[in-house]
């Protein structure tokens, strides 16, 4: 989408169709506020929940987070996203992420944990079925959170070579490759038990990631080997500065562009956590309230910070001080059960 011949930045948001949400939102950036501003909303998938873009800029991929579990390719050529092809079954239920990795969008599959694989044409269609699923095993002593598997995230790591799971259910984070058009096992990294990880985040240097747990308030503090696709935890740190006033379950979580600063979310407390990255470690510098109700997602785009407040119906957005890291909330648009944003 241009005008004037520039190029106009889109934040593309997800929401929850069930709870009242318009779909899939296109809304316009300001390179200079950060302001989001509506543009247009698709609501042909049923609750796309997460959203990846392609490298290129030209497909857009949301999972489908229904009990049948579906994954959608959007062409972006235009200034309204379009199905480009129906909704292809994931061969499990809920899934709540995904991401591209070896030519498939790989998708974790929350309710039946598991991971997915579908393979993605040249065109940046997807193939009309899976080509593989890996389904996790084990459990937890959380009670009842934990008495099955339950993947929330895949990532693809910054080599390409490795596809990460998080698994809230076992407490532990997988690591895989595709072989075959398959998820396969590598090998699986345990967590501290009853920590819940929710999502990773890795470190632009490529050596560390911080895992976000959403039954204890805690980032866990990893390093990574890309060579030997090996996760090794090194500490825990709060996400708050003291004991949670009622619920508190983390949720989204984001590196700076620099390295510097690592934020998280935290719904039921409602706050967005500032950490200073300090060599292997965390220190958590402050917490601000994130401007509305439940943040499911946090991201970064150009020295802002946006939060998807899924309860209050909202997109928060802040700007990031260069030096301490601390968000100041700038403005809001009104997203119905929103999810999380992407930016192109």
């Amino acid at each position: 989408m241009t005008e004037g011949g520039t190029r106009l930045r889109r934040a593309f948001i997800g929401s929850f169709t069930a709870a009242g949400g318009p779909g899939l939102v296109t809304a316009a950036v300001d390179p200079d506020t950060g302001a989001l501003t509506v543009l247009s909303s698709v609501d042909g998938l049923p609750d796309p929940s997460y959203l990846v873009l392609a490298p290129g800029g030209d497909m857009l991929y949301a999972v489908s987070e229904t009990a049948e579990g579906a994954v959608a390719a959007y062409r972006l050529t235009g200034g309204k996203p379009e199905l480009a092809g129906p909704p292809v079954p994931v061969g499990g239920s809920g899934p709540t992420h995904l991401d591209l990795h070896d030519g498939h969008v790989l998708t974790a599959n929350y309710g039946s944990g598991s991971v997915t694989a579908v393979p993605v044409r040249a065109d940046g269609t997807l193939a009309p079925a899976p080509s593989g699923v890996l389904r996790h095993t084990g459990g937890g002593p959380h009670t009842p959170r934990q008495q099955a598997p339950h993947a929330h995230q895949v990532r693809s790591d910054p080599s390409g070579r490795w596809a990460v799971s998080v698994d809230l259910g076992t407490d532990s984070v997988r690591v895989c490759t595709v072989a075959d058009g398959s998820p396969v096992l590598h090998r699986e990294i345990a967590l501290r038990p009853g920590s819940g990880p929710r999502h990773l985040a890795f470190h632009p240097d490529g050596e560390h990631v911080y895992v976000v747990n959403e039954l204890t308030p805690t980032v866990t503090v990893c390093h990574w080997d890309p060579a030997q696709g090996l996760l090794k935890p090194l500490d825990e740190t709060p996400v708050l500065p003291g004991a949670p006033s009622g619920d508190a379950y983390p949720s989204g979580i984001v590196v700076s562009p620099d390295g510097r600063f690592v934020w998280t979310a935290t719904r039921g407390e409602d706050v967005l956590s500032v950490f200073v990255v300090e060599g292997a470690g965390l220190r958590l510098v402050g917490t601000v309230p994130c401007g509305g109700n439940w943040p499911r997602a946090v991201a970064e785009s150009n020295g802002f910070l946006y939060a998807a407040n899924e309860r209050s119906g909202d997109v928060t957005w802040f700007r990031l001080d260069p030096v301490t890291g601390l968000p100041r909330r700038t403005g809001s648009i009104e997203v119905p059960a929103a999810s999380c944003v992407a930016f192109d």
